[in-house]
C-alpha cells in the first residue's frame, strides 16, 4: 500500500470518477500494483525538508503539552491536546480542508513577517466558552451567527493562550504573538496567495466529552528567516554564552597559578637494544648536542624557548636566549 498522501482535490476526483462510473474499483487496484511515473505538481512545491517539518513537530508537541496543562487550569476539566500530523501544503488546500464556519484567530508574531492562523473547530471551541459559563462542557455549533460576547469570550480566551505559543517558539525565535484579527469565515481571510506552500500543524483536541481538531497554519514568509534554526545541527549545537568579566579574569588567575613541567633537554642520543641491555655502570652515552650549541627549552613538552646552561648561586641553571616561533606552538 502506497504511503503517498492525496490533495484535497485529488480525493474529490476519485470520488467523483468512481461515482460517476468513469473509474472501476478493480482497475484502481490493478493501477495501484502497476508502476507509474509520479507527476510533479508545481502548485504544491515541497519548500521545507523532513528534517525541518520535524523540527517545527517538535516545537509543537511542547506548545500542545503547555495549551494541555493552560485549558485544564481555566476549564477546571479534562483537557488533552496532542500533535496528530504536520504537512506542507498550498494555502488554498488549507482553507478548502477546513469547515466553511469556524474559529479563526490571526496572530501577528513580531518581530517576524507575516501572520500565523490557528483555526479552532467549533465544537472545541463552543465547549470551552461553556465550561467558562459555568455549563458542562457541551457544545452548540451555531459559529455563524456568534453574538458579541460570544465572540469577546472566546477571542479572550484564545488571546491568554499564546503566551504559550511564545514559550514553545522561545527555541528558535523570541516572537511576541498578538491577536490581530478573529473571523469566522475562511473565505474572508486572504492572508496569503493561494498558491503559497504552508505548514498546517493539526492538534486533537479532548474537552471533557467532546473532540475536534485546532490547526495551526504557518506561512513560507513567517518561518523563511529562522529556516536554519529548523535543522539537526541546530539543535544539536551546545550554546555559547559570553561569560562576564569577572569569571573571565577569575580564570585567568587560576591559570597563572598552575604549574606546568620545563624541561631543558641537554640532548639526545640513539642507540640499539644490543647496546640498552649491555649498559653498566660507569657508561658514557654520548648525545648529540655540542656544548657550544644553545639548548631548548620544553614548557609541558612543547618547545617554546632556546637557552644556554650555567650557574646561579651555586646552582646549575639555563639563561634564555630567545623564543621558539612556528606553527601552532606560537601562542604566548
Amino acid at each position: 500500500m502506497s504511503g503517498e498522501v492525496l490533495s484535497q482535490s485529488e480525493i474529490d476526483a476519485l470520488l467523483s470518477a468512481l461515482s460517476t462510473g468513469e473509474m472501476d474499483a478493480d482497475e484502481l487496484k490493478k493501477e495501484q500494483t502497476e508502476k507509474k511515473v509520479k507527476v510533479y505538481d508545481f502548485k504544491r512545491a515541497l519548500r521545507f525538508s523532513k528534517d525541518q517539518i520535524r523540527s517545527l513537530t517538535r516545537i509543537h508537541e511542547n506548545f500542545a503539552r503547555l495549551l494541555t496543562t493552560f485549558f485544564s487550569a481555566q476549564l477546571r476539566t479534562y483537557v488533552q491536546i496532542s500533535v496528530a500530523s504536520a504537512d506542507q501544503i498550498p494555502y488554498e488546500e488549507f482553507i478548502r480542508s477546513i469547515p466553511k464556519m469556524t474559529i479563526l484567530n490571526v496572530i501577528e508574531v513580531p518581530p517576524l513577517a507575516g501572520r500565523i492562523l490557528m483555526e479552532v473547530n467549533p465544537n472545541v471551541a463552543y465547549a470551552m466558552m461553556d465550561r467558562l459559563m459555568g455549563g458542562r462542557g457541551t457544545s452548540i455549533n451555531k459559529v455563524d451567527n456568534l453574538t458579541e460576547i460570544e465572540t469577546k469570550i472566546m477571542s479572550a480566551t484564545f488571546e491568554r493562550a499564546f503566551e504559550n505559543l511564545r514559550e514553545a517558539w522561545s527555541t528558535i525565535a523570541d516572537i511576541d504573538p498578538i491577536l490581530s484579527d478573529f473571523e469566522v469565515n475562511p473565505q474572508f481571510l486572504q492572508m496569503v496567495s493561494p498558491n503559497e506552500t504552508v505548514v498546517v500543524i493539526s492538534l486533537n483536541t479532548t474537552i471533557g466529552e467532546t473532540s475536534g481538531m485546532i490547526n495551526i497554519c504557518i506561512p513560507h514568509v513567517v518561518l523563511e528567516p529562522i529556516i536554519p534554526k529548523l535543522s539537526v545541527h541546530y539543535w544539536m549545537q551546545t550554546d555559547k554564552k559570553e561569560r562576564e568579566p569577572e569569571v573571565i579574569a577569575r580564570l585567568e588567575r587560576n591559570i597563572q597559578k598552575a604549574e606546568v613541567p620545563v624541561i631543558c633537554e641537554l640532548g639526545s642520543s640513539d642507540i640499539a637494544i644490543q647496546e640498552f641491555l649491555s649498559l653498566d655502570i660507569g657508561d658514557v652515552i654520548e648525545l648529540n648536542q655540542g656544548i657550544d650549541r644553545p639548548l631548548t627549552i620544553k614548557v609541558g613538552n612543547i618547545p617554546k624557548f632556546i637557552g644556554q646552561p650555567g650557574k646561579l648561586n651555586k646552582k646549575m641553571a639555563v639563561q634564555i636566549l630567545d623564543t621558539v616561533k612556528g606553527g601552532d606552538e606560537d601562542d604566548e
